[in-house]
């Protein structure tokens, strides 16, 4: 049977052996003075059943884990990366959740049906008697609620552990891991950008270039689990970068909490990175930005003017403004006004054009009058933003905007809707019809009638689903167009790019192995159940291997020394027995 679950969770894997509990000197002495008896085995049947393992033994390494990420496209990178290290140490990622024995739900804190969502599939997984891991922001940001406690837990900044939390769970620990990176005492961006990874779609790489920020918006969850502004290096970017087109990606997505704040701690700025990123992309190959708020894009707006006029960077940016009233976003500490917003957006329409920007806004803020929602719906009206993201305000518990006086709950749906009636009444491509496109095409449309490209402005575009188009840049006439799309006719005897150099992986396959790994995982960590003890031997000696790369690689010094005082002491005991 399975071993119970400890009652209280462990903060880390250290805490397994704690101080009070024998060591093995210790116990090798108290045993000095016993006089061995000798064992008359009666039979072959009992030899057999001594080399069997027990019952309840438990080898990871050889499980099933199905992972299920909700949010942003931050999160769908961290998932991606927990999943190719996994999928580096033997276990098998599925994507059927009644097969998993494990199941590692990634969760995102923006809004209450997000969390939810999460919280149900907790409680469905434990009806189904999985074992679980937590990871994202919510477990992050509230750790101690009621429905988290007893189950493993791992932080947003510690997700290159994820292998040690599972393995810990499945042996029927419970572990927590939600300390910050830090080096020389500077917090770090999170977890090394050169981490394995299984990417949901092999030909699209997304990069986080930082996270946290630099805001304290009220009605935030996210900033209480990601924190403040921290900045990957632009080096380790680029090499990223490098070694994904290598990999046959053809399309980048940088995200972040607010990417136009990248490099504002490490004395660099988002420009900057950008300049050193287009040197890398290839023909036929994209870069698309991420998120930016309004304070930090216009500091830059000449050099990002010119940087999304780039023929390999799409003229797309993504610009929240929330609300459209000054009141609004003072209470909600967006510090910008909405002359700040129009400035940008209007600067750049004129420097790039055709360029797509696309915005989020909040019905329903604590606060938010008729005329300030009047305000907002005229915004749209006059801008027509071919892409909003709607959202009712939702109080997330813990935030400043939750103690606020709230707009009542058939206002904020009523504001919702509305707003929605008004994004719909208006056809963005329209007047694109019969325009010629080149497009990259990168995946196949939800009813698997069509492949899903995009052009120039990362607006999309539908094309036949001709196999030899997936992965290139292709040029079409549009002939149709709906409210989110626009329909491509590839033009006959037309150019097809290859934007790679190598192959894209096959879709499942792990990014991003060393040769180390490569040699460590094909000297035996495979996935095989080993039925006699030699070769069991062997591969708990290559899985150790493993695991001490890992530990090295990530400076866990302490985890290494743990081990290394314990092996030591083994060998001490076997020279001091065979003397």
């Amino acid at each position: 049977m399975p071993a119970a679950p400890c009652d209280s969770p462990l903060e880390d894997i250290e805490d397994i052996v704690s101080r009070e509990d024998s060591k093995p000197r210790d116990r090798y002495f108290s045993r000095r003075s016993l006089v061995p008896k000798v064992r008359i085995r009666h039979s072959q049947t009992c030899l057999q059943e001594e080399d069997r393992p027990p019952s309840d033994s438990t080898i990871p390494g050889v499980q099933k884990i199905w992972i299920r990420t909700w949010g942003c496209s931050h999160n769908n990178s961290d998932g991606e990366y927990m999943a190719g290290q996994l999928a580096a140490y033997g276990y098998k990622i599925t994507e059927n959740p009644s097969e998993a024995d494990l199941w590692l739900l990634n969760s995102c804190t923006v809004k209450n049906p997000a969390e939810d969502h999460f919280r149900n599939s907790i409680k469905k997984a434990q009806e189904e008697d999985k074992k679980v891991v937590l990871a994202g922001c919510v477990p992050q940001a509230q750790p101690r609620q009621d429905y988290l406690k007893g189950l493993s837990v791992i932080g947003v900044q510690q997700i290159d552990r994820v292998v040690e939390v599972v393995e810990e769970t499945i042996k029927g620990h419970s572990v927590r891991l939600l300390g910050q990176k830090k080096s020389n005492g500077k917090r770090l961006g999170g977890a090394r950008l050169d981490l394995p990874k299984i990417r949901k779609n092999p030909l699209i790489e997304i990069i986080s270039v930082n996270t946290g920020c630099l805001n304290a918006c009220t009605y935030c969850k996210t900033k209480h689990a990601r924190g403040n502004l921290a900045s990957y290096p632009i080096d380790e970017l680029v090499d990223r970068a490098k070694q994904s087109f290598q990999e046959g990606v053809c399309e980048i997505w940088l995200t972040s909490e607010d990417t136009g704040a990248y490099g504002k701690d490490i004395g660099t700025d988002l420009p900057t990175l950008l300049w050193k990123l287009v040197e890398v992309i290839p023909e036929g190959a994209m870069l698309r930005l991420g998120m930016t708020n309004p304070p930090y894009i216009l500091e830059h707006l000449e050099e990002m003017a010119k940087i999304l006029n780039h023929p390999r960077v799409y003229a797309f940016l993504h610009i929240p403004v929330q609300s459209a009233s000054d009141s609004v976003l003072m209470e909600m500490k967006r510090e910008y006004c909405i002359a700040d917003f129009k400035r940008v957006v209007d600067f750049l329409k004129e420097k790039v054009p055709g360029i797509t920007i696309a915005t989020d806004i909040i019905c329903g803020f604590p606060g938010e009058t008729d005329q300030d929602f009047q305000d907002t719906v005229k915004l749209v009206e006059d801008y027509k933003f071919p892409s909003l993201f709607i959202n009712q305000f939702y109080p997330r518990p813990g935030t400043p905007a939750a103690k606020m006086q709230q707009v009542p709950a058939h206002v904020k749906k009523q504001r919702t809707k509305d707003l929605s009636q008004m994004f719909h009444s208006y056809n963005p491509y329209d007047h694109k019809i019969g325009e010629r496109q080149r497009v990259l095409v990168t995946e196949e449309s939800f009813d698997s009638k069509f492949y899903v490209a995009h052009n120039q402005f990362y607006e999309q575009v539908l094309v036949p689903k001709n196999p030899i188009f997936m992965g290139k840049m292709v040029e079409v006439d549009i002939y149709e167009s709906g409210k989110h799309f626009m329909k491509g006719q590839p033009v006959s005897n037309a150019k097809v790019y290859t934007p790679s150099i190598s192959k894209p992986l096959a879709k499942g396959e792990v990014s991003g192995l060393t040769e180390e790994f490569r040699y460590v995982l094909e000297n035996g960590s495979r996935t095989k159940v080993h039925t006699s003890a030699e070769t069991l031997q062997e591969s708990w000696s290559s899985r150790i291997g493993l695991r001490m790369l890992w530990t090295l690689q990530d400076g866990g010094l302490k985890t290494l020394s743990v081990g290394l005082v314990l092996l030591a002491l083994l060998v001490a005991f076997f020279i001091k027995t065979h003397q």
